[in-house]
């Protein structure tokens, strides 16, 4: 693949991620069933949004069960999500998608936006 990345199919993330992706700030970003890692290894560790921004304490969470959020919002939203992910302010711990994504994360439930 151009620049180093490698694809492959994760069925259980209904996505086909791009490994050592070489551009971004590290971590993920997901686009639609496409998930672009700058790592090697999408089930690797990561801290939740809330913790990072320092609200409160949280275990790690798996970022592929964070990126599969993402996913299943993109599916419903289908090309509203990328304006509406915006408005809600982006990669941010404001964001509800964000939120609703490292609920999912950590639950296994939650990964729509707008449910509690």
């Amino acid at each position: 693949m151009p620049f180093g990345a490698r694809p492959r199919w994760r069925g259980d993330d209904l996505a086909l991620v791009f490994h050592h992706w070489p551009w971004g700030p590290g971590g993920a970003i997901t686009l639609g069933n496409v998930i672009l890692h700058t790592g090697a290894d999408l089930d690797s560790l990561c801290r939740t949004y809330a913790h990072d921004a320092g609200h409160c304490e949280e275990p790690p969470i798996k970022l592929a069960d964070h990126e599969r959020a993402h996913v299943y919002q993109y599916m419903v939203l289908g090309p509203l999500f990328l304006p509406l992910y915006l408005a809600c302010g982006g990669i941010s711990v404001r964001n509800r998608f964000e939120r609703a994504a490292d609920r999912y994360a950590q639950t296994g439930r939650g990964w729509w936006p707008w449910s509690k």
